[in-house]
Protein backbone atom coordinates (compact mmCIF):
# COMPACT_ATOMS: atom_id res chain seq x y z
CA UNK A 1 0.00 0.00 0.00
CA UNK A 2 1.30 3.75 -0.51
CA UNK A 3 0.56 6.97 0.79
CA UNK A 4 -1.37 8.29 -2.61
CA UNK A 5 -5.04 9.08 -3.06
CA UNK A 6 -6.20 9.71 -6.60
CA UNK A 7 -9.06 11.87 -7.89
CA UNK A 8 -10.35 12.62 -11.02
CA UNK A 9 -11.81 15.81 -12.62
CA UNK A 10 -12.47 17.96 -15.40
CA UNK A 11 -9.24 19.02 -17.19
CA UNK A 12 -8.38 22.43 -16.12
CA UNK A 13 -9.68 21.96 -12.79
CA UNK A 14 -6.74 20.11 -10.74
CA UNK A 15 -5.85 23.34 -8.76
CA UNK A 16 -9.51 23.14 -7.32
CA UNK A 17 -9.73 19.87 -6.93
CA UNK A 18 -6.60 20.08 -4.67
CA UNK A 19 -7.54 22.59 -2.59
CA UNK A 20 -10.89 20.75 -1.91
CA UNK A 21 -9.61 17.67 -0.76
CA UNK A 22 -6.64 19.63 1.47
CA UNK A 23 -9.40 21.84 3.09
CA UNK A 24 -11.43 17.56 3.60
CA UNK A 25 -8.70 16.14 4.67
CA UNK A 26 -7.62 18.90 7.35
CA UNK A 27 -10.93 18.92 8.61
CA UNK A 28 -10.75 15.04 9.12
CA UNK A 29 -7.28 15.79 11.31
CA UNK A 30 -5.11 14.49 8.13
CA UNK A 31 -2.64 16.66 6.85
CA UNK A 32 -1.42 16.11 2.84
CA UNK A 33 -0.10 17.53 0.23
CA UNK A 34 -1.46 17.52 -3.29
CA UNK A 35 0.44 17.21 -6.47
CA UNK A 36 -1.04 18.10 -9.41
CA UNK A 37 -0.34 19.28 -13.78
CA UNK A 38 -2.20 21.34 -15.31
CA UNK A 39 -4.72 19.69 -17.40
CA UNK A 40 -3.83 16.24 -16.77
CA UNK A 41 -7.56 16.08 -15.17
CA UNK A 42 -6.20 14.08 -12.30
CA UNK A 43 -4.89 15.37 -8.62
CA UNK A 44 -2.63 12.74 -6.41
CA UNK A 45 -2.92 13.91 -3.02
CA UNK A 46 -0.45 12.08 -0.05
CA UNK A 47 -0.91 11.44 2.78
CA UNK A 48 1.40 10.50 5.67
CA UNK A 49 0.83 6.79 5.50
CA UNK A 50 -1.17 4.18 4.02
CA UNK A 51 -3.83 4.14 6.62
CA UNK A 52 -4.83 7.42 6.19
CA UNK A 53 -5.95 7.32 2.84
CA UNK A 54 -8.19 4.58 3.92
CA UNK A 55 -9.34 6.69 6.25
CA UNK A 56 -9.96 9.17 4.01
CA UNK A 57 -11.76 7.01 1.29
CA UNK A 58 -13.91 5.54 4.32
CA UNK A 59 -14.85 8.87 6.35
CA UNK A 60 -14.68 11.55 4.06
CA UNK A 61 -18.03 11.23 1.96
CA UNK A 62 -17.35 11.67 -0.92
CA UNK A 63 -20.41 12.79 -2.62
CA UNK A 64 -19.54 15.87 -0.51
CA UNK A 65 -16.96 16.57 -3.27
CA UNK A 66 -17.85 19.42 -5.89
CA UNK A 67 -14.34 18.92 -7.96
CA UNK A 68 -13.62 15.29 -7.64
CA UNK A 69 -15.17 12.90 -10.20
CA UNK A 70 -13.69 9.56 -8.60
CA UNK A 71 -11.19 9.17 -6.18
CA UNK A 72 -9.17 5.58 -5.24
CA UNK A 73 -6.69 4.94 -2.80
CA UNK A 74 -3.16 3.74 -4.55
CA UNK A 75 -1.59 0.36 -3.39
CA UNK A 76 1.08 0.82 -5.89
CA UNK A 77 2.60 2.72 -9.29
CA UNK A 78 3.30 -0.66 -11.99
CA UNK A 79 5.72 0.20 -14.41
CA UNK A 80 5.47 -3.21 -17.28
CA UNK A 81 8.55 -4.10 -18.86
CA UNK A 82 6.81 -6.11 -21.58
CA UNK A 83 4.06 -5.36 -23.45
CA UNK A 84 2.81 -8.72 -24.72
CA UNK A 85 2.16 -9.31 -21.08
CA UNK A 86 0.63 -6.86 -18.36
CA UNK A 87 -1.03 -9.19 -16.54
CA UNK A 88 0.99 -11.37 -15.06
CA UNK A 89 2.79 -8.86 -13.19
CA UNK A 90 -0.35 -7.23 -12.32
CA UNK A 91 -1.92 -10.75 -10.49
CA UNK A 92 1.45 -10.28 -8.94
CA UNK A 93 1.02 -7.09 -6.97
CA UNK A 94 -2.63 -7.80 -5.96
CA UNK A 95 -1.80 -11.29 -4.83
CA UNK A 96 0.63 -9.70 -2.54
CA UNK A 97 -1.32 -6.98 -1.35
CA UNK A 98 -2.92 -6.59 1.64
CA UNK A 99 -6.21 -6.73 -0.23
CA UNK A 100 -9.15 -8.62 0.40
CA UNK A 101 -9.66 -9.84 -3.23
CA UNK A 102 -12.41 -11.97 -2.03
CA UNK A 103 -14.61 -8.50 -1.31
CA UNK A 104 -13.47 -7.11 -5.16
CA UNK A 105 -16.34 -7.00 -7.22
CA UNK A 106 -15.32 -5.02 -10.34
CA UNK A 107 -12.36 -3.60 -12.14
CA UNK A 108 -11.88 -0.78 -13.86
CA UNK A 109 -9.58 0.15 -16.20
CA UNK A 110 -9.20 3.93 -16.55
CA UNK A 111 -7.32 6.82 -17.58
CA UNK A 112 -7.64 10.44 -17.09
CA UNK A 113 -10.42 12.36 -19.19
CA UNK A 114 -8.23 14.47 -21.47
CA UNK A 115 -7.94 14.32 -25.26
CA UNK A 116 -4.17 13.11 -25.14
CA UNK A 117 -5.75 10.20 -23.28
CA UNK A 118 -8.57 9.16 -26.03
CA UNK A 119 -6.29 6.54 -27.69
CA UNK A 120 -5.35 5.30 -24.27
CA UNK A 121 -8.99 4.84 -23.41
CA UNK A 122 -9.50 2.41 -26.44
CA UNK A 123 -6.42 0.66 -25.03
CA UNK A 124 -8.20 0.09 -21.73
CA UNK A 125 -11.04 -1.18 -22.71
CA UNK A 126 -9.61 -4.01 -24.77
CA UNK A 127 -7.49 -4.62 -22.16
CA UNK A 128 -10.61 -4.87 -19.32
CA UNK A 129 -11.74 -8.38 -20.79
CA UNK A 130 -8.24 -10.49 -20.63
CA UNK A 131 -8.17 -9.13 -17.56
CA UNK A 132 -11.55 -9.88 -15.98
CA UNK A 133 -10.98 -13.17 -17.18
CA UNK A 134 -7.85 -13.91 -15.44
CA UNK A 135 -9.27 -12.70 -12.16
CA UNK A 136 -12.60 -14.92 -12.55
CA UNK A 137 -10.24 -17.72 -13.45
CA UNK A 138 -8.73 -17.38 -9.67
CA UNK A 139 -11.95 -17.69 -8.39
CA UNK A 140 -12.51 -13.60 -7.83
CA UNK A 141 -14.92 -11.02 -9.24
CA UNK A 142 -17.68 -14.02 -8.28
CA UNK A 143 -21.57 -12.37 -7.43
CA UNK A 144 -21.19 -13.40 -4.28
CA UNK A 145 -19.34 -12.05 -1.41
CA UNK A 146 -17.56 -14.50 1.09
CA UNK A 147 -15.96 -12.04 2.82
CA UNK A 148 -16.93 -9.71 5.95
CA UNK A 149 -14.40 -7.00 4.32
CA UNK A 150 -16.38 -3.53 2.67
CA UNK A 151 -17.23 -4.23 -1.13
CA UNK A 152 -14.54 -2.29 -3.46
CA UNK A 153 -13.96 -1.89 -6.88
CA UNK A 154 -10.79 -2.52 -8.09
CA UNK A 155 -9.21 0.46 -10.34
CA UNK A 156 -6.60 0.51 -12.79
CA UNK A 157 -5.74 4.11 -13.88
CA UNK A 158 -3.11 3.86 -16.92
CA UNK A 159 -0.89 7.16 -17.74
CA UNK A 160 1.31 5.59 -20.26
CA UNK A 161 0.41 1.82 -21.74
CA UNK A 162 3.30 0.56 -19.68
CA UNK A 163 2.27 2.16 -16.39
CA UNK A 164 -0.58 2.32 -14.16
CA UNK A 165 -1.88 3.19 -10.72
CA UNK A 166 -2.96 0.03 -9.35
CA UNK A 167 -5.94 1.14 -6.72
CA UNK A 168 -9.44 0.49 -4.57
CA UNK A 169 -12.54 2.68 -3.53
CA UNK A 170 -15.08 1.30 -1.07
CA UNK A 171 -18.65 0.43 -3.02
CA UNK A 172 -20.54 2.49 -0.82
CA UNK A 173 -18.36 5.90 -0.56
CA UNK A 174 -17.21 6.40 -4.65
CA UNK A 175 -19.24 7.07 -7.94
CA UNK A 176 -21.15 4.52 -9.18
CA UNK A 177 -20.15 5.51 -12.96
CA UNK A 178 -16.62 4.19 -14.63
CA UNK A 179 -13.95 7.18 -14.54
CA UNK A 180 -16.71 9.04 -12.83
CA UNK A 181 -18.71 9.72 -15.89
CA UNK A 182 -22.49 9.63 -16.53
CA UNK A 183 -22.75 8.57 -20.28
CA UNK A 184 -25.82 10.46 -21.86
CA UNK A 185 -27.41 10.43 -25.07
CA UNK A 186 -28.78 13.50 -26.46
CA UNK A 187 -32.50 13.61 -26.99
CA UNK A 188 -32.30 14.78 -30.58
CA UNK A 189 -36.23 16.39 -29.96
CA UNK A 190 -34.13 18.39 -27.31
CA UNK A 191 -33.91 22.31 -27.95
CA UNK A 192 -30.51 22.33 -26.78
CA UNK A 193 -27.30 20.65 -25.31
CA UNK A 194 -28.14 22.00 -22.09
CA UNK A 195 -30.81 19.20 -21.48
CA UNK A 196 -28.08 16.90 -20.51
CA UNK A 197 -26.42 19.05 -17.72
CA UNK A 198 -29.99 18.94 -16.36
CA UNK A 199 -30.66 15.13 -16.67
CA UNK A 200 -27.40 14.10 -15.17
CA UNK A 201 -28.21 16.29 -12.34
CA UNK A 202 -31.22 14.73 -11.90
CA UNK A 203 -29.40 11.21 -12.22
CA UNK A 204 -26.72 11.96 -10.00
CA UNK A 205 -28.73 13.88 -6.99
CA UNK A 206 -31.90 11.64 -6.71
CA UNK A 207 -32.24 8.09 -6.72
CA UNK A 208 -34.49 6.14 -9.06
CA UNK A 209 -37.10 5.83 -6.23
CA UNK A 210 -36.56 9.35 -5.68
CA UNK A 211 -36.99 10.62 -8.92
CA UNK A 212 -40.31 8.64 -9.81
CA UNK A 213 -41.98 10.24 -6.32
CA UNK A 214 -40.55 14.06 -6.55
CA UNK A 215 -40.57 14.28 -10.30
CA UNK A 216 -43.96 13.55 -11.98
CA UNK A 217 -47.15 14.58 -13.46
CA UNK A 218 -48.37 16.11 -10.67
CA UNK A 219 -45.76 18.57 -10.04
CA UNK A 220 -44.75 21.71 -10.74
CA UNK A 221 -41.87 23.22 -11.72
CA UNK A 222 -40.66 26.99 -12.89
CA UNK A 223 -37.40 27.40 -15.10
CA UNK A 224 -35.63 31.00 -15.12
CA UNK A 225 -33.76 31.30 -17.85
CA UNK A 226 -35.57 28.79 -19.96
CA UNK A 227 -35.16 29.75 -23.14
CA UNK A 228 -34.97 27.93 -26.06
CA UNK A 229 -36.31 25.15 -23.04
CA UNK A 230 -33.24 22.44 -22.86
CA UNK A 231 -34.17 22.02 -19.22
CA UNK A 232 -37.84 22.53 -19.32
CA UNK A 233 -37.53 19.72 -22.02
CA UNK A 234 -36.32 17.26 -19.30
CA UNK A 235 -39.46 18.05 -16.78
CA UNK A 236 -41.82 18.39 -19.44
CA UNK A 237 -40.99 14.41 -19.89
CA UNK A 238 -41.26 13.56 -16.58
CA UNK A 239 -44.90 14.76 -16.48
CA UNK A 240 -44.14 18.07 -14.46
CA UNK A 241 -45.96 21.42 -15.60
CA UNK A 242 -43.47 24.51 -16.13
CA UNK A 243 -43.73 27.97 -15.53
CA UNK A 244 -40.51 28.99 -18.93
CA UNK A 245 -39.40 31.80 -17.46
CA UNK A 246 -37.51 34.18 -20.10
CA UNK A 247 -37.95 36.90 -22.67
CA UNK A 248 -36.48 34.77 -25.25
CA UNK A 249 -38.55 32.07 -27.43
CA UNK A 250 -39.17 28.43 -26.00
CA UNK A 251 -39.78 25.67 -28.25
CA UNK A 252 -42.90 25.33 -30.25
CA UNK A 253 -42.94 21.78 -29.71
CA UNK A 254 -42.66 21.80 -25.50
CA UNK A 255 -45.18 24.85 -25.53
CA UNK A 256 -47.62 22.15 -27.86
CA UNK A 257 -47.70 19.25 -24.69
CA UNK A 258 -49.83 21.84 -22.85
CA UNK A 259 -47.58 21.20 -19.52
CA UNK A 260 -45.34 24.66 -20.63
CA UNK A 261 -46.53 28.24 -19.79
CA UNK A 262 -44.11 30.68 -21.31
CA UNK A 263 -43.57 33.55 -19.17
CA UNK A 264 -42.06 36.51 -20.75
CA UNK A 265 -40.75 37.79 -17.88
CA UNK A 266 -36.86 38.63 -16.23
CA UNK A 267 -35.66 35.53 -14.13
CA UNK A 268 -34.69 37.47 -11.05
CA UNK A 269 -37.82 39.88 -10.87
CA UNK A 270 -40.40 36.97 -11.47
CA UNK A 271 -42.68 35.70 -8.99
CA UNK A 272 -44.71 32.40 -8.96
CA UNK A 273 -48.47 32.28 -9.36
CA UNK A 274 -50.01 33.19 -5.80
CA UNK A 275 -52.45 29.75 -6.81
CA UNK A 276 -49.93 27.80 -7.15
CA UNK A 277 -47.94 25.42 -5.30
CA UNK A 278 -44.09 25.01 -6.71
CA UNK A 279 -42.44 22.20 -5.69
CA UNK A 280 -39.37 22.57 -8.08
CA UNK A 281 -36.90 25.89 -9.30
CA UNK A 282 -34.48 25.10 -12.17
CA UNK A 283 -32.15 27.94 -13.00
CA UNK A 284 -29.21 27.87 -15.57
CA UNK A 285 -29.00 31.77 -16.17
CA UNK A 286 -25.82 33.00 -17.68
CA UNK A 287 -24.99 35.48 -14.38
CA UNK A 288 -22.64 36.45 -11.72
CA UNK A 289 -22.80 33.24 -9.41
CA UNK A 290 -23.63 35.37 -6.42
CA UNK A 291 -26.67 36.34 -8.06
CA UNK A 292 -27.62 33.24 -8.75
CA UNK A 293 -27.32 32.69 -5.06
CA UNK A 294 -29.07 35.20 -3.70
CA UNK A 295 -31.84 34.38 -5.78
CA UNK A 296 -32.16 30.68 -4.69
CA UNK A 297 -31.77 32.04 -1.52
CA UNK A 298 -34.87 34.00 -1.66
CA UNK A 299 -36.68 31.30 -3.34
CA UNK A 300 -36.08 28.69 -0.66
CA UNK A 301 -37.04 31.41 2.49
CA UNK A 302 -39.91 33.13 1.08
CA UNK A 303 -41.14 29.31 0.71
CA UNK A 304 -41.32 29.90 -3.08
CA UNK A 305 -40.12 26.15 -4.08
CA UNK A 306 -39.60 22.99 -2.19
CA UNK A 307 -36.47 22.10 -3.99
CA UNK A 308 -34.03 23.22 -6.74
CA UNK A 309 -31.44 22.35 -8.87
CA UNK A 310 -29.07 25.58 -10.54
CA UNK A 311 -25.41 26.07 -12.12
CA UNK A 312 -23.56 28.58 -10.68
CA UNK A 313 -21.34 29.95 -13.38
CA UNK A 314 -17.79 30.47 -12.40
CA UNK A 315 -15.05 33.11 -12.68
CA UNK A 316 -11.48 31.98 -14.49
CA UNK A 317 -9.91 32.73 -11.00
CA UNK A 318 -10.55 31.79 -7.90
CA UNK A 319 -13.21 29.31 -8.58
CA UNK A 320 -13.18 27.70 -5.03
CA UNK A 321 -13.48 30.60 -3.17
CA UNK A 322 -16.11 31.38 -5.35
CA UNK A 323 -17.65 28.08 -4.42
CA UNK A 324 -17.35 28.42 -1.17
CA UNK A 325 -18.68 32.05 -0.71
CA UNK A 326 -21.89 31.19 -2.50
CA UNK A 327 -22.53 28.34 -0.97
CA UNK A 328 -21.79 29.42 2.74
CA UNK A 329 -24.44 32.01 1.62
CA UNK A 330 -27.03 30.22 0.79
CA UNK A 331 -26.42 27.97 3.89
CA UNK A 332 -26.20 31.17 6.14
CA UNK A 333 -29.68 32.54 4.78
CA UNK A 334 -31.30 28.67 5.27
CA UNK A 335 -29.89 28.38 8.86
CA UNK A 336 -31.39 32.14 9.38
CA UNK A 337 -34.87 31.11 8.56
CA UNK A 338 -34.65 28.14 10.70
CA UNK A 339 -35.18 25.76 7.32
CA UNK A 340 -33.76 21.99 7.48
CA UNK A 341 -32.29 21.26 4.12
CA UNK A 342 -29.85 18.86 2.27
CA UNK A 343 -27.46 20.38 -0.05
CA UNK A 344 -24.95 18.84 -2.44
CA UNK A 345 -23.04 20.44 -5.30
CA UNK A 346 -21.27 18.44 -8.07
CA UNK A 347 -18.80 19.99 -11.07
CA UNK A 348 -21.12 17.39 -13.44
CA UNK A 349 -19.48 15.92 -16.61
CA UNK A 350 -21.56 18.13 -18.78
CA UNK A 351 -20.87 21.08 -16.90
CA UNK A 352 -18.05 23.47 -18.20
CA UNK A 353 -17.21 26.48 -16.27
CA UNK A 354 -19.63 26.17 -14.12
CA UNK A 355 -20.73 23.82 -11.14
CA UNK A 356 -24.54 22.20 -10.55
CA UNK A 357 -26.20 22.66 -6.84
CA UNK A 358 -29.27 20.29 -5.66
CA UNK A 359 -31.27 21.87 -2.66
CA UNK A 360 -34.09 20.57 -0.86
CA UNK A 361 -35.89 21.27 1.84
CA UNK A 362 -37.13 19.40 4.13
CA UNK A 363 -40.13 19.03 6.79
CA UNK A 364 -39.38 19.16 10.66
CA UNK A 365 -40.46 16.72 12.91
Amino acid sequence: MTNQLILYCRAGFEKETAAEINDKATGLGIYGFARTEPDSALVIFECNCAEEVKLLIQHLEFNTLVFCRQWFAVIQQLTFTSTTDRISPLMDCLLSSDLDLNAMTDVWVETADTNQAKELLSFCRKFTVPLRQKLKQAGYLTKKITTKTQPFTLHLCFTESNSCFIGYSFNHNHSPDFMGIKRLRFPVEAPSRSTLKLEEAIKTFLTEKEEAERLNEQQYAVDLGACPGGWTYQLVRRGLFVYAVDHGKVAESLQETGRVEHCPEDGFKFQPPKKRKIDWLVCDMVEQPIRIAELIAKWLVNGWCQETIFNLKLPMKKRYIEVQKCLFLIEQRLIDADLDYQMQAKHLYHDREEITVHIRLKTKK
